[in-house]
């Protein structure tokens, strides 16, 4: 019962379905620009089905993709979606639809058709009415005839009391809903340990040289070194010329003038205000408050607020305006006002102060310099770049441009690891990865405003590394797989304890109860294997879930059911109600529509599709 229309609810999923050949947006897809003397893809019975409402259709569909993922969708990529195979499966559902409609004769009258013709937006004035003007225009640039759009309205509505026939007696089976409710919504209560290292009878021992070997010889991608790139390069970072950058004091001053409002912060308080329609109410609070009948909250509640949407944060006095004055004579948390604001009178609560701060120029001076420093090194680099550039572009080896030039050469041996000095930069690290031997040396910009080039020397494949060079990290290694198995085997040891009727918080491991835990809830510091294995496990019973360096322990203590009454239990029922009958809904309505199909015939005229295909290519 899987479709990807189930998330809808059921009567707009089918609607969509059987309207999907109407153009009720007119949102002018081109489909009139099909001519000739083949109007039609095909028939499906007696029905014709239409080449101009594939055509719009499929329209339709590329261009809904295009406005979700954000950039045109081209017909060769909307056919690698399945777009045009998925509207072809809709408009022969139509058909098929209209087909079994001439069949049993149902049909509507010329009222409800008039009807739904004056309900169209699109065919509407800017009186709201209906415009026949519009009508006619808005059709006319769709390539229809009003007779033609007429009979497809009426065919429509028809395909739509069909389909309410079909459905409309759906109901999701109430003992299937019932049962998955109960299921969803069921708590579980549980013990849970996690063991360690020291909850083992005796620590695991160093491993003797044979137990390395093994473990050497049996994890061989653990100690494989990867392709390794041998890369030469020379780099120049506006750091390498900080020593060469002379700096102008007067420009640091004037810099620090510029941005003094970084530097020095006037005295600020922390308010919030409550705003009245008219002073005497804003004087009628300030009395209550006063008298100690209201608090600056309660004020704030009865004006249908809360404190967060008083608060005004840090305040300095100039940007109170005329309550600043009033605001900053207060020595302490307090309320002052009626005053006036820009939304009319006010009570102001004042609840911190927050000093003046001043940054002198002296104290700010380190920061200015090594900015200003940066700044003059990166403009240096610039004014180098033109003539490293010609360099490598008349065959300097690198070698030569860092003999010539500030540049510093170096060489690294890069690997999809490798992130240490020059590697750190991302441009470094794409430029590594993407070189070949046959490349020459290029200058590239840093993010800093540094610059590089780089040779690759050559390339190191995979290979295993000696096992006196890791034998360090494979001794670690086998502790750990080590230590794991063997509390993995002492886990067993208390489930089969637990099995035999003793409790986990009696076996002396450190335990956590948990109750009325919900499916799908979260255990902070275990795997997520833990809280789906407890759903998984009878009341009574115990298991042992393993994880990367991780082994728990989980008993099982007691599994009970939402009330009938629960908030939780009739969410969930609802939801499941929507989403079976939904399911349902769109399956009878799938197998009806293919034995309509099947019944009446199907026959598609391939080169029509091609003649519709080839004008959106």
């Amino acid at each position: 019962m899987s479709n990807p229309l189930r998330s809808k609810k059921r009567g707009n999923t089918i609607i969509w379905i059987l309207m999907a050949m109407l153009i009720l947006g007119l949102g002018g897809f081109g489909a009139r620009n099909f001519g000739g003397s083949v109007r039609t893809i095909g028939t499906v019975g007696e029905r014709e089905v239409d080449l101009r409402d594939y055509a719009r259709m499929l329209n339709r569909e590329i261009a809904a993709v295009s406005a979700q993922i954000g950039q045109p969708v081209s017909f060769s990529q909307a056919q690698s979606l399945g777009i045009d195979r998925s509207v072809m499966a809709r408009v022969i559902a139509s058909a098929a639809l209209d087909n079994e409609a001439d069949r049993i004769g149902l049909s509507v009258g010329d009222g409800e058709v008039r009807k739904r013709i004056l309900g169209i937006e699109a065919f509407q004035g800017l009186d709201g009415k209906f415009d026949r003007d519009a009508y006619a225009l808005t059709l006319k640039q769709e390539g229809l005839g009003e007779a033609e759009f007429e009979a497809k309205l009426r065919d429509e509505t028809a395909r739509t009391l069909l389909q309410g026939a079909l459905l409309g007696g759906t109901a999701a089976p109430e003992a299937a809903v019932d049962r998955a409710a109960a299921w969803l919504t069921e708590t579980r209560s549980f013990t849970l340990a996690e063991l360690a290292a020291p909850d083992l009878a005796e620590p695991v021992p160093a491993p003797a040289e044979a137990e390395i070997q093994s473990y050497y010889e049996a994890h061989p991608e653990a100690f494989t070194r990867p392709e390794t790139r041998r890369i030469s390069y020379v780099w120049l970072s506006p750091d390498m010329l900080a020593d060469k950058v002379e700096l102008d004091e007067e420009a640091l001053r004037a810099s620090y003038q510029e941005r003094i409002d970084e530097f020095v912060t006037p005295e600020r308080r922390l308010v919030e205000r409550l705003v009245y329609p008219d002073e005497d109410a804003a004087k009628a609070a300030r009395a209550r408050f006063d008298a100690g009948e209201a608090t600056f909250e309660d004020l704030a509640r009865e004006r249908g607020l809360t404190l967060a949407d008083t608060d005004l944060g840090e305040m300095s006095e100039a940007a109170l305006g005329a309550a600043g004055a009033a605001v900053f004579a207060l020595g302490e948390p307090g309320v002052v006002g009626p005053l006036p604001s820009e939304l009319g009178p006010a009570l102001y609560a004042m609840n911190g102060i927050l000093e003046a701060q001043e940054v002198t120029f002296e104290e700010a001076r380190p920061d200015l310099a090594a900015e200003a420093s940066a700044d003059r090194a990166r403009r240096m680099i610039a004014d180098r770049t033109d003539a490293i550039e010609d360099l490598l572009a008349s065959g300097a080896t690198l070698e030569e441009v860092a003999d010539e030039t500030e540049m510093e050469l170096g060489e690294v041996a890069f690997d999809a690891t490798t992130e240490d000095g020059i590697a750190a930069y991302g441009a470094f690290r794409d430029a590594a990865q993407a070189a070949t031997d046959a490349d020459f040396p290029t200058l590239t910009a840093l993010d800093d405003g540094g610059v590089f080039a780089l040779r690759l020397d050559g390339i190191d494949a995979p290979a295993l590394r000696p096992l006196d060079e890791v034998r360090e990290a494979a001794a670690e290694a086998w502790t750990r797989d080590e230590t794991h198995k063997r509390l993995v085997a002492r886990a067993e040891e208390i489930r089969t304890e637990l099995a035999a009727g003793k409790a986990l918080d009696a076996t002396g491991l450190v335990t956590t109860r948990y109750e009325d835990f919900a499916r799908g809830g979260f255990i902070s510091g275990a795997s997520a294997e833990v809280a789906e294995r407890v759903f998984t496990l009878a009341e009574g019973e115990a298991a042992v879930v393993e994880a990367p360096d991780m082994v728990h322990v989980v008993a099982l203590t007691g599994i009970t059911a939402a009330s009938a009454d629960s908030p939780e239990l009739t969410r969930a029922h609802d939801a499941l109600e929507a989403q079976f009958g939904q399911s349902l809904a769109q399956d009878m309505f799938e197998l009806f529509t293919g034995a309509l199909q099947a019944e009446a015939g199907i026959r598609i005229d391939q080169a029509a599709v091609n003649a519709v295909h080839a004008q959106l290519n």
